[in-house]
């Protein structure tokens, strides 16, 4: 194997098995929200800018995941689906953009939004948590703990997201994002981001499908709502009527 390769692969089955162990107990204690959330009948919302995006939709409208969660998609912020490009990361400056897409919808008090944020330094993170919680909602933050300790807040009040959460969700991504190096590479490249937050995600989904498959199997509550594959005999069918019997919590089908 050409040695990049392995030392990427080894860089991130390191930092997976770093989270695993560092961060049990907050990813219980963000299981936790998740599964009173989905017992209450509460709205669920996901939110990442840029890349950190993709974590976000990771656990929306897919097979194996809980079928009441919602990505909150500003416009021209989520990945790169915007043209030109850098747009995305200037809007994520910008003052108002999420605080005005949460106020377009239903979500209200003991709802819970995970926002995402590899630096959780820029505006558009810090103030959607912050407004959030100022609207009642619980806030899991997924982020970078190395960033606050060397790079300083773009938020006016210079807080992070991490100021501004129930529960903080710490991927452990050193400042910069890139895990491996070249004596010809001017910077660092091999980022491992995505995968660790993706893998944070899913072990919270993971823990309160749990937490809730308990519950119904001593009969205190319904079945947790999950999709199956669209791929498999029956699957469409069976996602149509999960989506049917949450339809007041699913907006993604609007």
């Amino acid at each position: 194997m050409n040695d990049l390769v392995g030392r990427y692969f080894d860089a991130a089955i390191a930092h997976l098995q770093r989270v695993r162990e560092e961060e049990a107990d907050t990813i219980e204690a963000a299981a936790a929200l998740l599964a009173e959330a989905m017992a209450e009948g509460r709205r669920v919302f996901t939110f990442g800018a840029g890349h950190s995006a993709l974590p976000a939709q990771d656990v929306v409208y897919r097979a194996g995941g809980l079928v009441p969660v919602n990505l909150l998609n500003v416009p021209g912020v989520a990945g790169v689906t915007v043209m030109p490009a850098p747009l995305s990361s200037a809007l994520e400056r910008v003052s108002g953009l999420a605080t005005a897409t949460l106020d377009l919808t239903p979500a209200t008090t003991g709802d819970l939004l995970f926002v995402i944020s590899l630096s959780g330094r820029q505006v558009m993170p810090v103030e959607l948590a912050r407004y959030a919680r100022d609207r009642g909602l619980k806030v899991v933050g997924v982020t970078s703990l190395a960033y606050p300790e060397e790079v300083s807040s773009a938020h006016p009040t210079g807080t992070y997201l991490k100021d501004h959460c129930d529960v903080v969700l710490d991927s452990k991504i050193a400042v910069g994002d890139g895990e491996l190096t070249h004596p010809g590479a001017e910077t660092t490249f091999g980022p491992v981001s995505t995968i660790v937050t993706s893998a944070l995600m899913q072990a919270v989904v993971a823990s309160a499908v749990g937490r809730l498959a308990d519950r119904a199997a001593s009969g205190e509550c319904p079945a947790p709502p999950l999709f199956r594959s669209g791929n498999v005999p029956g699957g469409t069918e069976w996602n149509a009527k999960q989506m049917a019997e949450n339809a007041e919590r699913v907006f993604y089908t609007h």
